[in-house]
């Protein structure tokens, strides 16, 4: 991979402001792998790339789609 090629990783805190959560809970969701992240370094710095946050909220919109047309709620 290039530098070119190279997207700004988003941290936590970016993460919870564009999904309107808390930054406890996108360190939930990171931990549990529900969010796809990247833990850089001895300390664990935690990196969202953007298409995977882009990914995973598609990934909760066709969810709730498909509880609402099985006659759930969304």
């Amino acid at each position: 991979m290039e530098a070119s090629e190279l997207k700004k990783l988003l941290t936590p805190n970016e993460v919870a402001e564009l999904l309107n959560v808390s930054v406890a809970q996108v360190y939930t969701l990171l931990r549990g792998n529900e969010l796809p992240g990247l833990k850089i370094g001895k300390r664990g710095v935690w990196r969202v790339d953007p298409d995977q946050l882009a990914a995973y909220v598609q990934n909760l919109r066709t969810e709730a789609l498909d509880r609402v047309r099985a006659g759930g709620r969304g």
